[in-house]
C-alpha cells in the first residue's frame, strides 16, 4: 500500500513530520528516497524537532552519520549518498544502534538488502513545480496511512 501526499508548501512537509513523529518508537527505520533538493533533509530537520532534538539537524553528507542523544529517543541520521559498497555500511556501526533509537536514512538504496526491516519508506518527488511524497509503510504502520 502506498499513500501519496502533495507537499505544496513547506508547512505541508512540517505537518507530515508532525504526523509521523508520534508514531515512532525505538527501532523505527525511515528510508528517505529522492533526488537532491526533493525535501529529504528538510523533512528530517522537522521530524527531529518533533522528537525534541534541540541541536540543528543538517545533512550528514560528509560525515555519513550523525547521532543526536538529547532527544525523546536517540536519533540516528545517515546519508549514504557517497558510499559505494555495502561493506562500508558495517564500518559505520549503525547495526549495533538501530534498535535503541529512531533511524533516518537518506539515499538508502545501498542498504536495502542488508537492513533488517524498514518501518517507513518515503519517496520524495519534486519536478520543479510540484512536490509530493509517496509513503510505503510496513504492516505495523499501514493503518496510519490508509
Amino acid at each position: 500500500m502506498t499513500k501519496k501526499i502533495y507537499l505544496n508548501t513547506e508547512q505541508d512537509t512540517i505537518a507530515l513530520a508532525q504526523y509521523i513523529a508520534p508514531l515512532l518508537k525505538p527501532g523505527a527505520i525511515l528510508c528517505l528516497y529522492g533526488d537532491l533538493g526533493s525535501g529529504k533533509t528538510f523533512f528530517t530537520k522537522h521530524l527531529g524537532k518533533e522528537l525534541w532534538i534541540e541541536d540543528e539537524i543538517d545533512s550528514p553528507s560528509f560525515v555519513l552519520f550523525k547521532e543526536y542523544q538529547k532527544a525523546k529517543y536517540p536519533f540516528y541520521h545517515l546519508d549514504l549518498y557517497r558510499l559505494k559498497h555495502e561493506e562500508e555500511l558495517f564500518d559505520l556501526g549503525i547495526f549495533d544502534l538501530i534498535e535503541t533509537g529512531i533511524t533516518v536514512i537518506e539515499w538508502p538504496e545501498l542498504a536495502e538488502k542488508i537492513l533488517p526491516y524498514r518501518s517507513l519508506s518515503l519517496y520524495f518527488h519534486f519536478d520543479g513545480n510540484t512536490r509530493h511524497v509517496e509513503i510505503c509503510p510496513s504492516r505495523e504502520y499501514e493503518t496510519y496511512f490508509a
